[in-house]
């Protein structure tokens, strides 16, 4: 199993220091994988008046943003393993630089279709790149916190596209946002660029030969890794939880505002409101999730009773016998349940991961999220076209709690190799 380089070292002011400085840059690149992934919805409005395109047109740039996502996510951990992560995670970077001007640039659908598949590779990398390096150069006693940041940032980036593209355009045109966006990761990548020594891989007193340590993964080739992680149901069992959590989100994020209007009727501003509290209450979830790891080294029961919780507020919400400001405040409420897993999951992942594989296992199960943002949009829409207006909380609820079953299967999977 993997283990943190820096764990049997004794504590200091300085590791402390260095640990919160590589916390820091890895929350500020994550931030922008979130902020990215919204550029696209925000700029609908905008390219439907400027080029014509129909919103099934404007759809499909997002879906091929998550498939490119997706593929790309299942086999760059394979080279975060071995050439490291720190010019991967710069090449990501640059691929949002990249794909924003040429949206801003874009003279046609080609244009797009060509900006949506580069920001979709540059998204696949960041998942398998920030974990190989918040395992390999954050200490073990302050990881839970790591991972509780990482989501927090990746949080706080969806909760700033709006607000910067809105004003962009509003200050200028929707070219303008777009070349903004890319120009604000670039940013981003000069600091990322600045602290390459202090992301390095793995920790300097370990890292001559490290990786080619006997069992680890990183000296295998690509068909040998791929054959060992096969024999390990749990890492496939954590590929179908992230789907699973996946489809939850994508639930809520796409439908809950017209679902508040036809359950509730709630206003599509005041809807709105509540999904922006979802987001937050989520974020702010993970930072106490943060505690819980340390807390309660059986992470397995912290994701199941805090998935549990979200997926019966969310029949809460099906049943329509609540108020409507009872209703947004469950919303809320569900979000900061959500959001406690979050640690405790990337926890428990990080204990089923096999020495030398970090960025290969958090590539293929993480890749499991784009899978369920792909396919629940489509399924959810469909039902909400047939007239099932609560099917899509249901559907979200349903997929919380077998995410939950999941987690502690592969909890008691761990706990019988002795993890």
């Amino acid at each position: 199993m993997t283990t943190t380089t820096v764990e049997h070292f004794a504590d200091s002011p300085q590791i402390q220091r260095r640990d919160w400085k590589i916390i820091t840059l890895i929350g500020a690149a994550h931030s922008c994988s979130h902020f990215f992934q919204l550029v696209f919805p925000t700029l609908f409005i905008a390219l439907n008046t400027e080029f014509g395109f129909s919103y099934s047109q404007l759809g499909l740039l997002v879906a091929i943003f998550f498939v490119a996502s997706g593929v790309g996510q299942a086999s760059s951990g394979f080279i975060v393993d071995r050439i490291g992560p720190t010019p991967v995670l710069r090449f990501g970077l640059a691929s949002f630089v990249v794909a924003g001007m040429l949206i801003g640039l874009a003279n046609g659908y080609a244009m797009l279709v060509l900006a949506a598949l580069i920001g979709g590779f540059g998204n696949s990398v960041f998942h398998p790149v920030d974990y190989s390096i918040l395992n390999h150069r954050v200490s073990a006693r302050r990881l839970g916190h790591a991972f509780s940041t990482h989501g927090f940032t990746g949080n706080l980036g969806w909760a700033l596209t709006p607000l910067f593209m809105s004003a962009l355009i509003y200050l200028a045109n929707w070219r303008v946002a777009a070349i903004g966006a890319g120009a604000l990761v670039a940013v981003v990548l000069v600091f990322v660029w600045r602290g390459r020594e202090l992301l390095a891989g793995k920790n300097v007193e370990h890292a001559a030969g490290q990786a080619h340590k006997e069992g680890s993964l990183a000296s295998k080739s690509v068909g040998q890794t791929l054959a060992t992680l096969a024999r390990q149901p749990a890492l496939w069992g954590a590929f179908f939880f992230f789907a699973l959590t996946s489809i939850s989100l994508s639930a809520v994020q796409n439908y809950s505002i017209p679902m508040l209007g036809d359950v509730y009727s709630i206003d599509a501003v005041l809807a709105g409101t509540a999904l922006s509290a979802y987001m937050l209450a989520s974020a702010l979830g993970m930072i106490a999730g943060g505690f819980l790891v340390s807390a309660n080294p059986r992470t397995e029961l912290t994701i199941a009773g805090s998935l549990v919780l979200a997926g019966v507020l969310l029949v809460v919400l099906a049943s329509g016998l609540v108020s409507p400001w009872l209703a947004m405040v469950v919303v809320a409420t569900g979000g900061f349940c959500a959001g406690v897993s979050t640690p405790s999951r990337d926890m428990l992942i990080r204990k089923i991961t096999p020495k030398g594989a970090t960025g290969t296992v958090y590539g293929l199960v993480y890749s499991g999220m784009d899978v369920g943002a792909s396919l629940a949009p489509l399924a959810f829409g469909i039902m909400l076209d047939l007239g099932y207006v609560k099917g899509p909380w249901v559907g979200g609820a349903a997929a919380f709690v077998i995410a939950a079953a999941a987690a502690l299967v592969i909890g008691r999977s761990t706990a019988a190799r002795g993890g």
